[in-house]
């Protein structure tokens, strides 16, 4: 899932400058999951602005919306009709719900009330962890199902680095080291033999160093051409 949190309240009253009229709007996915941008958090996220804005002088008037996603056009076009009411719209879902609504509306300022942080798993209540950075050219099937990209602090592909002592990895002795992951499962499935040969150096052109990327299904493609949906 998609992991972010909240901005400070101070730097949103920055963001939000002089606005008047704000339609706070959450989502109902990922940042619901992590306590950042569902209903309840735009909730008190709404009863904060109207507080520290009328403390300060310049009240806002804040509306609430949740929709259940902000990165897909169904669930966002019907807000259209009432975004001509407000100055700006708060967003509370992650960079790509944020974006999504900048597009579909251009003429409509959103601005991002959550920071996004990684791609990530619930390791227990309330504490997330990154697991995956979507380089675009997946070795799980090599490295025992964990992931050095996302979890080595190095990146290495071929093994740990010279800084790691008793399976603990230097920059944190809370972190556990990635590759002493790696081994210790490999060597539960039997597959440590994947882990000897040789990797070749990370093709990141499948990343950010190839621009955004796109994935096309053609198959569903077909499919809405011959609909005309």
């Amino acid at each position: 899932m998609i992991v972010g949190e909240q901005k400070p309240l101070d730097e949103v009253m920055e963001l939000l400058g002089d606005a008047r009229k704000v339609l706070l709007a959450g989502c109902g996915t990922c940042v619901t999951v992590c306590f950042a941008g569902g209903e309840k958090e735009v909730g008190i996220l709404a009863s904060q602005l109207r507080m520290r804005s009328k403390l300060e002088g310049h009240a806002m008037e804040v509306d609430e919306v949740t929709v259940q996603r902000q990165c897909e056009w169904e669930f966002i076009d019907p807000l259209a009709s009432r975004l001509k009411d407000y100055d700006v719209v708060l967003s509370l879902a992650c960079g790509i719900g944020i974006q999504g609504m900048n597009e579909r509306f251009p003429s409509t300022i959103t601005l991002p009330g959550v920071n996004t942080t990684f791609l990530g798993i619930p390791e227990k209540q309330g504490v997330w962890e990154e697991r995956c950075q979507a380089c675009g050219d997946c070795i799980l099937a090599v490295t025992a199902g964990i992931c050095p990209i996302a979890r080595c602090s190095k990146q290495l592909l071929n093994g740990p680095c010279g800084g790691s002592q008793n399976g603990v990895c230097e920059i944190d002795p809370d972190t556990p080291c990635a590759w002493q992951l790696i081994w210790d499962r490999a060597r539960e499935l039997g597959t440590v033999d994947k882990l000897l040969e040789i990797q070749k150096p990370k093709d990141w052109s499948k990343s950010r160093d190839g621009g955004p990327r796109k994935i096309v299904r053609e198959d569903l493609v077909l499919i809405d051409e011959q609909t005309g949906d």
